[in-house]
């Protein structure tokens, strides 16, 4: 969004900028031609002069006119590189410099040459360019004699030193113009700024909320009006569906405490009741399993609710030796369930990280891993680092999931329903995400090659910013 912002402002600054700047340079360049122009008008009216007394009938042309005139054109070709010349009214040369030049034939030269014939001095050409280098200024005047023309006197002028000046000139123009650009692009970077710091705050808040930092806000202390009021009413947002989480969290915790102590006295009566029962009994059997059952939905309802509400302390931590120890406490009971366990990768690899949290997520990622996994199987757990994260991974080689049931893995109570024989609760990798987002990490699942399950944590290396980090 912002570089289409700074793009529009931009290229409207440029509009601007060119619409000022295209006007003045071409009246400097106007400006300078016109001034030559009138130099070379005022050069051929001093030759105009010369030549009335040059073109003189019989006794009154003076001695010696003609050759004065020719004296002046060649030192004025010699002095300033310009041809010159007077022309009779047939365009036969009456005098010029160089000698034998013959401008009326030349077709810029024709124009000017006729419209000085008709009594008025040229206009001179169109406006020279410094990138038109095979243009010439031709300026011709009438002689006039007893009210008739009676010869034209044509200027041929360079236009080399007319292109450098017009560039000079449109130099410091440029400079100006670039100036100009640079303010106008620097303020469009602070206005962009200005108006678009509500919105990456919002987008991180947004951010932090969804990957469970609740007491992400928006410091609506800046930008437009319009912004400040949306980030006051997303912060009232925010403080409503937190003190709601807050309420069902501590309604699940309190629920499962409150139920936990009758529970346990349940389960005690049962206990002693299966002492009056014939051994052997289905049941009782299956009255004590539920209620087994129903004491870890209960446990797992009450862990849950601590690892949403709990405070995280991240820290640096060697994550490659926690993976390894975690592994290493879990190798009995895969022995026991004739798992291999094994651990890949680097010895020592570090992140940002509550250890605590994180072995509590290990620990049911790994005993989920070898509970799903049949005899013979192999469950692995490897750690290396990728960039600015630390990719933590625990593949199995069981049945694995489909594609439709790694879309609602993770979810609260949720089971694949070719696993309910298993035991379990349904939400030990729910309270591994609560564990793993209060810190800034994510976690995912795939499918693992050739079959199985892969859940992968990713770790950030670096400090995420988080209030309780040391």
């Amino acid at each position: 969004m912002r570089t289409r912002l700074l793009l529009l402002l931009i290229l409207l600054q440029a509009g601007v900028l060119l619409a000022l700047g295209v006007p003045l340079a071409a009246s400097q360049a106007a400006t300078e031609q016109q001034r030559l122009v009138v130099d070379r008008i005022d050069d051929t009216a001093r030759f105009g002069s010369l030549a009335q007394f040059a073109t003189g009938a019989g006794r009154d042309a003076p001695a010696g006119a003609l050759d004065q005139l020719e004296e002046e054109l060649d030192r004025y070709h010699e002095l300033y590189g310009i041809r010159a010349g007077v022309f009779r009214r047939d365009g036969r040369p009456l005098a010029s410099a160089p000698p034998r030049w013959s401008g009326v034939a030349e077709d810029e030269a024709r124009t000017a040459f006729d419209e000085a014939l008709a009594g008025r001095r040229s206009h001179g050409p169109g406006q020279i360019w410094p990138w038109e280098t095979d243009r010439r200024l031709v300026v011709a005047s009438p002689v006039v004699r007893d009210g008739d023309v009676v010869a034209v006197v044509l200027t041929d002028s360079p236009t080399g030193a007319l292109r450098a000046r017009i560039l000079r000139g449109w130099l410091p123009i440029a400079l100006g113009e670039a100036a100009a650009m640079a303010l106008a692009v620097a303020a469009a970077f602070r206005l962009t700024g200005w108006v678009l710091s509500p919105v990456r705050d919002l987008d991180r808040a947004a951010h932090g909320i969804t990957t469970g930092r609740m007491n992400s806000r928006v410091a609506a202390a800046g930008g437009p009006p319009e912004l400040r009021r949306l980030a006051a009413s997303f912060n009232e947002m925010a403080d409503h569906v937190e003190e709601v989480l807050e309420q069902q969290r501590a309604f699940v915790a309190d629920a499962s405490h409150q139920l936990r102590n009758p529970l346990s006295a349940l389960l005690l009566r049962i206990e002693l009741l299966g002492l009056e029962l014939p051994p052997g009994s289905q049941e009782f059997a299956s009255v004590r399993a539920e209620g087994a059952r129903l004491a870890r939905v209960l446990d797992d309802l009450l862990d849950l609710a601590v690892a949403e509400q709990s405070t995280v302390h991240l820290r640096t931590t060697d994550v490659a030796a926690l993976a390894a120890e975690r592994a290493d406490s879990w190798r009995p009971v895969a022995d026991r369930e004739e798992v291999t366990l094994r651990t890949t990768g680097p010895s020592a690899v570090t992140a940002w990280a509550d250890p605590i949290a994180l072995s509590s997520a290990l620990d049911a990622l790994v005993d989920n891993a070898i509970k799903f996994t049949p005899a013979g199987g192999t469950v692995e757990v490897s750690c290396r680092a990728e960039g600015d994260v630390v990719r933590i991974e625990v593949a199995d080689t069981g049945s694995g999931l489909s594609e439709e049931e790694l879309v609602r893995v993770g979810d609260r109570f949720w089971r694949a329903g070719r696993h309910q024989n298993v035991s379990g609760s349904g939400l030990g990798l729910s309270i591994v995400k609560a564990l793993l987002t209060s810190g800034g990490a994510d976690i995912s699942y795939g499918h693992n090659t050739p079959r199985g399950l892969r859940a992968t944590v990713r770790l950030p290396r670096e400090d995420p910013g988080h209030p309780g980090t040391e």
